[in-house]
Protein backbone atom coordinates (compact mmCIF):
# COMPACT_ATOMS: atom_id res chain seq x y z
CA UNK A 1 0.00 0.00 0.00
CA UNK A 2 3.06 2.31 -0.03
CA UNK A 3 2.16 3.89 -3.37
CA UNK A 4 -1.46 4.49 -2.43
CA UNK A 5 -0.36 6.12 0.84
CA UNK A 6 1.99 8.40 -1.11
CA UNK A 7 -0.93 9.28 -3.37
CA UNK A 8 -3.05 10.12 -0.33
CA UNK A 9 -0.29 12.40 0.95
CA UNK A 10 -0.22 14.26 -2.37
CA UNK A 11 -4.00 14.64 -2.30
CA UNK A 12 -3.75 16.32 1.10
CA UNK A 13 -1.95 19.22 -0.56
CA UNK A 14 -5.11 20.00 -2.56
CA UNK A 15 -8.41 21.63 -1.62
CA UNK A 16 -10.40 18.90 0.20
CA UNK A 17 -13.31 18.44 -2.20
CA UNK A 18 -11.00 18.52 -5.23
CA UNK A 19 -8.85 15.88 -3.53
CA UNK A 20 -11.96 13.80 -2.85
CA UNK A 21 -13.01 13.81 -6.49
CA UNK A 22 -9.50 12.91 -7.64
CA UNK A 23 -9.38 10.03 -5.15
CA UNK A 24 -12.62 8.62 -6.54
CA UNK A 25 -11.31 8.99 -10.10
CA UNK A 26 -8.07 7.20 -9.17
CA UNK A 27 -9.94 4.35 -7.48
CA UNK A 28 -12.04 3.92 -10.62
CA UNK A 29 -9.04 3.68 -12.92
CA UNK A 30 -6.04 2.40 -10.94
CA UNK A 31 -5.21 -1.29 -11.62
CA UNK A 32 -4.98 -2.23 -7.95
CA UNK A 33 -3.98 -5.83 -7.15
CA UNK A 34 -6.39 -8.11 -5.34
CA UNK A 35 -5.90 -7.95 -1.57
CA UNK A 36 -4.17 -10.74 0.30
CA UNK A 37 -6.39 -13.29 2.00
CA UNK A 38 -7.42 -12.22 5.49
CA UNK A 39 -6.16 -13.97 8.59
CA UNK A 40 -8.91 -16.45 9.61
CA UNK A 41 -8.97 -14.94 13.10
CA UNK A 42 -10.57 -11.82 11.62
CA UNK A 43 -13.64 -13.67 10.32
CA UNK A 44 -17.02 -12.63 11.66
CA UNK A 45 -20.71 -12.48 10.82
CA UNK A 46 -22.97 -9.44 11.10
CA UNK A 47 -26.72 -9.74 10.53
CA UNK A 48 -26.16 -12.92 8.55
CA UNK A 49 -23.43 -11.36 6.38
CA UNK A 50 -20.21 -13.37 6.43
CA UNK A 51 -17.21 -11.04 6.51
CA UNK A 52 -13.58 -12.04 6.05
CA UNK A 53 -12.69 -9.18 8.41
CA UNK A 54 -14.69 -6.68 10.50
CA UNK A 55 -13.12 -3.50 9.11
CA UNK A 56 -15.51 -1.69 6.76
CA UNK A 57 -15.59 1.57 4.87
CA UNK A 58 -18.15 4.07 6.15
CA UNK A 59 -20.53 5.84 3.80
CA UNK A 60 -19.58 9.21 2.39
CA UNK A 61 -16.43 8.47 0.42
CA UNK A 62 -18.15 6.95 -2.60
CA UNK A 63 -21.53 8.67 -2.63
CA UNK A 64 -22.50 7.49 -6.12
CA UNK A 65 -21.11 3.96 -6.13
CA UNK A 66 -18.54 4.93 -8.75
CA UNK A 67 -15.39 3.28 -7.36
CA UNK A 68 -16.60 0.02 -5.84
CA UNK A 69 -14.12 -2.12 -7.76
CA UNK A 70 -11.14 -0.13 -6.51
CA UNK A 71 -12.48 0.14 -2.97
CA UNK A 72 -13.08 -3.61 -2.83
CA UNK A 73 -9.35 -4.10 -3.49
CA UNK A 74 -8.20 -2.07 -0.50
CA UNK A 75 -8.84 -4.92 1.93
CA UNK A 76 -12.10 -3.88 3.57
CA UNK A 77 -14.38 -6.57 4.91
CA UNK A 78 -17.33 -4.57 3.57
CA UNK A 79 -17.84 -1.30 1.71
CA UNK A 80 -20.75 1.10 2.23
CA UNK A 81 -21.54 3.58 -0.53
CA UNK A 82 -23.89 6.56 -0.53
CA UNK A 83 -25.68 8.44 0.88
CA UNK A 84 -28.07 8.39 -2.06
CA UNK A 85 -31.37 10.25 -2.32
CA UNK A 86 -34.25 9.45 -4.71
CA UNK A 87 -33.62 12.59 -6.77
CA UNK A 88 -30.22 13.96 -7.72
CA UNK A 89 -29.27 17.07 -5.77
CA UNK A 90 -26.22 19.35 -5.71
CA UNK A 91 -25.88 19.57 -1.95
CA UNK A 92 -24.85 22.68 -0.08
CA UNK A 93 -22.75 25.49 -1.58
CA UNK A 94 -18.97 25.14 -1.64
CA UNK A 95 -16.76 25.27 0.33
CA UNK A 96 -18.40 22.51 2.35
CA UNK A 97 -15.54 20.16 3.25
CA UNK A 98 -12.75 21.15 5.63
CA UNK A 99 -9.60 19.30 6.63
CA UNK A 100 -8.57 20.04 10.23
CA UNK A 101 -5.02 18.71 9.96
CA UNK A 102 -3.88 19.71 13.44
CA UNK A 103 -6.83 17.80 14.91
CA UNK A 104 -6.82 14.82 12.54
CA UNK A 105 -10.42 15.70 11.82
CA UNK A 106 -12.86 16.62 9.07
CA UNK A 107 -15.84 18.98 9.07
CA UNK A 108 -18.36 18.51 6.29
CA UNK A 109 -21.64 20.10 5.37
CA UNK A 110 -22.00 18.36 2.02
CA UNK A 111 -25.79 18.02 2.22
CA UNK A 112 -26.27 14.65 0.51
CA UNK A 113 -24.85 15.76 -2.86
CA UNK A 114 -25.35 12.83 -5.22
CA UNK A 115 -26.51 11.81 -8.69
CA UNK A 116 -29.73 10.20 -7.54
CA UNK A 117 -31.15 6.74 -7.12
CA UNK A 118 -31.31 5.65 -10.76
CA UNK A 119 -27.64 6.31 -11.50
CA UNK A 120 -26.69 4.71 -8.18
CA UNK A 121 -28.79 1.59 -8.85
CA UNK A 122 -27.25 1.20 -12.29
CA UNK A 123 -23.76 1.12 -10.81
CA UNK A 124 -24.71 -1.27 -8.02
CA UNK A 125 -26.05 -3.65 -10.62
CA UNK A 126 -22.47 -3.91 -11.96
CA UNK A 127 -20.69 -4.10 -8.60
CA UNK A 128 -17.70 -6.42 -8.17
CA UNK A 129 -18.44 -10.06 -7.45
CA UNK A 130 -17.39 -11.27 -4.02
CA UNK A 131 -17.36 -7.88 -2.29
CA UNK A 132 -19.84 -7.17 0.51
CA UNK A 133 -21.44 -3.86 -0.45
CA UNK A 134 -23.92 -1.78 1.51
CA UNK A 135 -26.04 1.13 0.29
CA UNK A 136 -26.64 4.14 2.53
CA UNK A 137 -30.01 5.86 2.01
CA UNK A 138 -30.77 9.54 2.59
CA UNK A 139 -33.71 11.85 2.00
CA UNK A 140 -33.88 14.80 -0.38
CA UNK A 141 -33.59 18.21 1.23
CA UNK A 142 -36.93 19.49 -0.08
CA UNK A 143 -38.96 16.32 0.57
CA UNK A 144 -41.68 16.91 3.13
CA UNK A 145 -42.35 13.21 3.74
CA UNK A 146 -38.78 12.06 4.31
CA UNK A 147 -39.85 8.55 5.32
CA UNK A 148 -41.23 8.12 1.80
CA UNK A 149 -37.76 8.77 0.38
CA UNK A 150 -36.28 5.95 2.43
CA UNK A 151 -39.06 3.60 1.33
CA UNK A 152 -38.39 4.55 -2.30
CA UNK A 153 -34.68 3.86 -1.89
CA UNK A 154 -35.28 0.52 -0.24
CA UNK A 155 -37.63 -0.61 -3.00
CA UNK A 156 -35.42 0.56 -5.87
CA UNK A 157 -32.27 -1.10 -4.54
CA UNK A 158 -33.90 -4.45 -3.82
CA UNK A 159 -31.47 -7.22 -4.72
CA UNK A 160 -28.66 -4.81 -5.61
CA UNK A 161 -26.90 -4.42 -2.24
CA UNK A 162 -25.91 -6.88 0.46
CA UNK A 163 -27.44 -4.56 3.06
CA UNK A 164 -29.13 -1.17 3.17
CA UNK A 165 -28.49 1.54 5.79
CA UNK A 166 -31.16 4.06 6.73
CA UNK A 167 -29.25 7.24 7.56
CA UNK A 168 -31.35 9.47 9.82
CA UNK A 169 -28.35 11.05 11.49
CA UNK A 170 -26.72 13.45 9.03
CA UNK A 171 -26.68 16.96 10.52
CA UNK A 172 -26.62 18.60 7.10
CA UNK A 173 -30.20 18.00 5.90
CA UNK A 174 -32.80 20.11 7.74
CA UNK A 175 -35.22 18.05 9.81
CA UNK A 176 -33.46 14.73 9.21
CA UNK A 177 -32.35 14.12 12.79
CA UNK A 178 -35.93 14.72 13.94
CA UNK A 179 -36.61 11.20 12.66
CA UNK A 180 -34.65 9.88 15.65
CA UNK A 181 -37.56 10.72 18.00
CA UNK A 182 -39.64 7.68 18.99
CA UNK A 183 -42.90 8.65 17.26
CA UNK A 184 -41.19 9.58 13.99
CA UNK A 185 -38.92 6.54 14.27
CA UNK A 186 -41.89 4.19 14.71
CA UNK A 187 -43.55 5.69 11.63
CA UNK A 188 -40.40 5.41 9.52
CA UNK A 189 -39.43 1.91 10.61
CA UNK A 190 -43.02 0.68 10.34
CA UNK A 191 -43.24 1.84 6.73
CA UNK A 192 -39.86 0.31 5.95
CA UNK A 193 -40.92 -3.00 7.50
CA UNK A 194 -44.00 -3.05 5.29
CA UNK A 195 -41.94 -2.21 2.19
CA UNK A 196 -39.42 -5.01 2.86
CA UNK A 197 -41.99 -7.63 3.89
CA UNK A 198 -40.57 -10.43 1.71
CA UNK A 199 -37.10 -8.96 1.08
CA UNK A 200 -34.32 -10.76 2.99
CA UNK A 201 -31.81 -7.92 2.56
CA UNK A 202 -30.64 -6.75 6.02
CA UNK A 203 -31.56 -3.18 6.94
CA UNK A 204 -29.30 -1.18 9.26
CA UNK A 205 -30.04 2.10 11.04
CA UNK A 206 -27.38 4.80 11.47
CA UNK A 207 -27.72 7.15 14.42
CA UNK A 208 -26.04 10.32 15.67
CA UNK A 209 -23.56 10.51 18.58
CA UNK A 210 -25.32 13.62 19.93
CA UNK A 211 -27.99 11.60 21.72
CA UNK A 212 -28.46 10.85 25.39
CA UNK A 213 -28.27 7.31 26.68
CA UNK A 214 -32.04 7.34 27.17
CA UNK A 215 -32.61 8.44 23.57
CA UNK A 216 -30.32 5.72 22.30
CA UNK A 217 -32.17 3.15 24.41
CA UNK A 218 -35.47 4.22 22.85
CA UNK A 219 -34.00 3.87 19.35
CA UNK A 220 -32.66 0.41 20.18
CA UNK A 221 -36.13 -0.72 21.29
CA UNK A 222 -37.74 0.79 18.19
CA UNK A 223 -35.19 -0.97 16.00
CA UNK A 224 -35.92 -4.28 17.68
CA UNK A 225 -39.68 -3.77 17.48
CA UNK A 226 -39.52 -3.16 13.73
CA UNK A 227 -37.00 -5.83 12.73
CA UNK A 228 -33.96 -3.65 12.04
CA UNK A 229 -30.96 -5.94 11.61
CA UNK A 230 -28.12 -3.79 13.01
CA UNK A 231 -27.38 -0.33 14.40
CA UNK A 232 -24.49 1.82 13.12
CA UNK A 233 -23.10 3.95 15.96
CA UNK A 234 -22.46 6.71 15.01
CA UNK A 235 -22.46 9.56 12.49
CA UNK A 236 -20.67 12.93 12.69
CA UNK A 237 -21.16 15.27 15.63
CA UNK A 238 -22.32 18.88 15.90
CA UNK A 239 -20.26 19.27 19.08
CA UNK A 240 -16.96 21.18 19.00
CA UNK A 241 -14.57 19.96 21.70
CA UNK A 242 -12.50 22.69 23.34
CA UNK A 243 -9.37 20.77 22.38
CA UNK A 244 -9.75 21.62 18.68
CA UNK A 245 -6.83 23.72 17.41
CA UNK A 246 -7.48 24.21 13.69
CA UNK A 247 -8.43 27.65 12.44
CA UNK A 248 -11.40 26.02 10.67
CA UNK A 249 -12.83 24.46 13.85
CA UNK A 250 -15.81 26.85 13.86
CA UNK A 251 -17.06 25.88 10.41
CA UNK A 252 -20.64 24.59 10.39
CA UNK A 253 -21.27 20.91 9.69
CA UNK A 254 -20.57 17.49 11.10
CA UNK A 255 -17.24 16.83 12.77
CA UNK A 256 -15.54 13.45 12.26
CA UNK A 257 -12.13 11.97 12.92
CA UNK A 258 -10.06 11.76 16.09
CA UNK A 259 -12.06 14.31 18.15
CA UNK A 260 -15.21 12.24 17.66
CA UNK A 261 -13.66 9.28 19.46
CA UNK A 262 -14.95 9.98 23.02
CA UNK A 263 -18.51 10.68 21.88
CA UNK A 264 -18.61 7.68 19.56
CA UNK A 265 -17.30 5.42 22.32
CA UNK A 266 -19.96 6.71 24.74
CA UNK A 267 -22.74 6.20 22.19
CA UNK A 268 -21.53 2.65 21.54
CA UNK A 269 -21.50 1.86 25.26
CA UNK A 270 -25.04 3.18 25.61
CA UNK A 271 -26.24 1.18 22.61
CA UNK A 272 -24.52 -1.99 23.81
CA UNK A 273 -26.06 -1.64 27.25
CA UNK A 274 -29.52 -1.07 25.81
CA UNK A 275 -29.24 -3.83 23.22
CA UNK A 276 -27.90 -6.44 25.62
CA UNK A 277 -26.76 -8.61 22.74
CA UNK A 278 -30.13 -8.53 20.97
CA UNK A 279 -29.02 -6.26 18.11
CA UNK A 280 -25.67 -6.24 16.26
CA UNK A 281 -23.78 -2.95 16.47
CA UNK A 282 -21.29 -1.43 14.03
CA UNK A 283 -18.94 1.18 15.49
CA UNK A 284 -17.89 4.31 13.60
CA UNK A 285 -16.12 7.48 14.67
CA UNK A 286 -12.44 8.08 15.37
CA UNK A 287 -11.32 4.54 14.56
CA UNK A 288 -7.71 4.92 13.43
CA UNK A 289 -5.80 1.89 14.71
CA UNK A 290 -6.04 -1.79 15.47
CA UNK A 291 -6.10 -0.95 19.17
CA UNK A 292 -9.13 1.30 18.73
CA UNK A 293 -10.91 -1.26 16.53
CA UNK A 294 -10.25 -3.96 19.15
CA UNK A 295 -11.58 -1.76 21.96
CA UNK A 296 -14.80 -1.16 20.01
CA UNK A 297 -15.28 -4.89 19.45
CA UNK A 298 -14.72 -5.60 23.13
CA UNK A 299 -17.20 -2.82 23.96
CA UNK A 300 -19.91 -4.56 21.97
CA UNK A 301 -19.44 -3.79 18.27
CA UNK A 302 -19.55 -6.69 15.82
CA UNK A 303 -17.67 -4.65 13.21
CA UNK A 304 -16.17 -1.19 12.70
CA UNK A 305 -16.09 1.34 9.88
CA UNK A 306 -13.41 3.89 9.02
CA UNK A 307 -13.34 6.95 6.79
CA UNK A 308 -11.78 10.18 8.10
CA UNK A 309 -8.62 8.43 9.32
CA UNK A 310 -7.98 7.31 5.72
CA UNK A 311 -7.57 10.96 4.73
CA UNK A 312 -4.62 11.34 7.08
CA UNK A 313 -3.19 7.81 7.09
CA UNK A 314 -3.83 6.66 3.52
CA UNK A 315 -5.40 3.38 2.31
CA UNK A 316 -2.58 1.37 3.89
CA UNK A 317 -4.34 2.03 7.19
CA UNK A 318 -6.78 -0.79 6.42
CA UNK A 319 -4.04 -3.40 6.36
CA UNK A 320 -2.34 -1.96 9.44
CA UNK A 321 -5.59 -2.10 11.43
CA UNK A 322 -6.21 -5.69 10.36
CA UNK A 323 -2.68 -6.87 11.23
CA UNK A 324 -2.76 -5.25 14.66
CA UNK A 325 -6.31 -6.44 15.34
CA UNK A 326 -5.40 -10.02 14.40
CA UNK A 327 -2.38 -9.92 16.72
CA UNK A 328 -4.49 -8.63 19.63
CA UNK A 329 -7.20 -11.24 19.08
CA UNK A 330 -4.65 -14.06 19.09
CA UNK A 331 -2.82 -12.69 22.12
CA UNK A 332 -6.08 -12.80 24.09
CA UNK A 333 -6.92 -16.32 22.95
CA UNK A 334 -9.79 -15.55 20.57
CA UNK A 335 -10.28 -17.81 17.54
CA UNK A 336 -12.34 -15.25 15.59
CA UNK A 337 -13.23 -11.59 15.86
CA UNK A 338 -16.80 -12.62 16.65
CA UNK A 339 -15.65 -14.16 19.94
CA UNK A 340 -14.28 -10.81 21.15
CA UNK A 341 -17.56 -8.92 20.73
CA UNK A 342 -18.67 -7.55 24.08
CA UNK A 343 -15.78 -9.20 25.99
CA UNK A 344 -15.17 -6.02 28.00
CA UNK A 345 -18.81 -5.57 29.05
Amino acid sequence: MAMTDIGAALLRTLEPETAHRLAIHALKLAPLPAPLADDPVLATTVAGLRLSNPVGLAAGLDKNGEALRGLARLGFGFVECGSVTPQAQPGNPRPRLFRLTEDRAIINRMGFNNEGLEAFAGRLAKRPVGAVVGANLGANKDTEDKAADYVAGLRRLRGLADYVTVNVSSPNTPGLRDLQGRAAMDDLLGRLAEARADDPTPVFLKIAPDLTGAEIALIVEAALDHGIDALIVSNTTLERPESLRSSQRTEAGGLSGAPLKPGARAALRAAAEAAGGRLPLIAVGGIDSGAEAYDRLRAGASAVQVYSALVFEGPGLVGRIKRDLAARLKADGFSTAAEAVGAAR
